[in-house]
């Protein structure tokens, strides 16, 4: 599987509080949800959803609450993939999960820059910086990982399998 867009970029400890607010946590539909994802931190985060947007951020991304919210916000926005040098593990299960794309890449938010082209291929774990012209080695992800991020998240995979 192969992505490619441009990165949004952002800083270090970046919590699920600013991901999507709390006071919108009522909502549970992901393009509800994807109108405020980012709109305390990035007031211009809506404006940067062109170009197949890709989030890179620095350490510990998604740490806070274990809100399963916040992937949900982040991929009803139309965010490809997340890559960061590190995330809260809760939140890396929960993106795992809902079959969103993330990987974790040390110092990423210096090696992949706001406006970078980037390609992502998800079955070799490699990222390509087609601006920079450089490649970087991420971990790639376990082939029944790859399914559940192939398959749109864990419950569509497992309605497949029942339903065969």
């Amino acid at each position: 599987m192969i992505i490619k867009g441009k990165v949004v970029q952002y800083g270090d400890n970046v919590d699920t509080d600013v991901i999507i607010p709390a006071r919108y946590l009522t909502a549970t539909d992901p393009l509800e949800l994807a109108k405020h994802c980012m709109e305390d931190l990035d007031p211009d985060f809506q404006k940067k959803l062109k170009n197949d947007p890709i989030i890179v951020a620095g350490k510990n991304f998604g740490c806070g609450s274990s809100r399963e919210h916040a992937p949900l916000a982040i991929k009803g926005s139309g965010i490809k993939a997340v890559i960061a040098s590190t995330f809260a593990r809760i939140f890396y299960r929960n993106a795992i999960n809902i079959g969103l794309p993330i990987l974790e890449l040390e110092k990423a938010n210096e090696r992949l820059l706001s406006g970078d082209e980037i390609e992502i291929d998800l079955q070799r774990g490699t990222i390509t910086n087609l601006t920079q012209d450089r490649i970087y080695q991420a971990q790639p992800f376990p082939e029944f990982i790859q399914e559940i991020i192939e398959r749109g998240g864990l419950l569509n995979l497992i309605k497949e399998r029942v339903s065969s």
